[in-house]
């Protein structure tokens, strides 16, 4: 897929190249966003999560899709894939193809250097906007850290952190938890104290 610069596109065309183009790319007001490939380390937190996920999800009425599910967000016109999305109520879709997520209940974000301050920025605000939208996790990669966002009855963000490999992790919007140890399966780790202070 090639995208001109200055070029505006609307939902309707950019649907229209992402679903015959060879990579992902976002969307967002006119403007289409390619996407880069994940580290090998981000590839394993991935799939570990998902595999962690899908098992305690299997007799619920669950769904949780990896990242080529897209999610719109519909009050901001964003079109993104997060890592991990997962959706309890049942899955509403942008249209009939059904590859566009409208209610997730859960997003996983896997920081990478390249997009750290972008999910936890303006993705993260784009993300807080969607009501159905209960708790959001970013898990970095090179060290074991997760930050989990927690939506509260007011509408405000508790936010909590994991720091050691025994840490067990609770996802109460979707009955599931996740132990530190095994999102960072066979992951080489740096020391949190050896990472850089703006990590």
């Amino acid at each position: 897929m090639t995208v001109k610069p200055d070029v505006k596109y609307t939902p309707e065309e950019y649907l229209k190249m992402e679903r015959e183009a060879l990579y992902k790319s976002e969307y967002f007001d006119g403007e289409i966003f390619a996407m880069s490939g994940a580290s090998r380390k981000h590839n394993l937190i991935t799939l570990n999560v998902s595999s962690g996920l899908h098992q305690q999800l299997r007799k619920k009425k669950c769904e949780a899709y990896t990242n080529d599910m897209r999610i719109k967000i519909s009050s901001t016109g964003l079109y993104t894939y997060p890592d991990i999305a997962v959706v309890c109520s049942p899955p509403q879709f942008d249209d009939a193809f059904s590859d566009t997520l409208l209610n997730p209940d859960v997003i996983v974000e896997v920081l990478s250097p390249s997009t750290e301050a972008y999910d936890r920025g303006a993705k993260f605000r784009n993300y807080r906007s969607v009501p159905s939208l209960s708790e959001y996790l970013m898990i970095h990669q090179d060290t074991c850290h997760v930050e989990h966002f927690v939506r509260q009855p007011n509408g405000a963000w508790l936010f909590q952190e994991y720091l050691t490999s025994d840490d067990v992790l609770k996802i109460e919007a979707i009955g599931c938890e996740l132990k530190l140890d095994d999102i960072y399966e066979k992951v080489d780790l740096a020391t949190y104290e050896n990472m850089p202070v703006n990590r």
